[in-house]
């Protein structure tokens, strides 16, 4: 999870088409799942981008960063069927 200075890019996550954005936020839903029924004495790592180095997290900072991010990815998958729709129309 990016520091709180920074803003998480969301470009890596969106897919380009419809199926495999669906299959992008059932991915995330697993995620939020688990981090919100982990027992409080859990420890939560996450992986740094391109490297096999873990670092601990604040569960619920991560669960927060993850529900945030499911969020994002629901409106963009929102607005990229809408523009889907918007094309078969025309």
């Amino acid at each position: 999870f990016p520091s709180r200075s920074q803003k998480p890019d969301f470009s890596v996550l969106v897919p380009k088409n419809v199926p495999a954005f669906a299959q992008t936020i059932k991915e995330q839903k697993v995620v939020v799942d688990e981090l919100s029924n982990l027992k409080k004495n859990r420890k939560v790592y996450r992986q740094q981008p391109n490297s096999n180095i873990f670092f601990l997290v604040d569960r619920t900072e991560a669960l927060s960063q993850c529900k945030n991010t499911l969020d994002q990815l629901k409106k963009a998958h929102q607005e990229l069927e809408n523009s889907e729709k918007t094309k078969v129309k025309k």
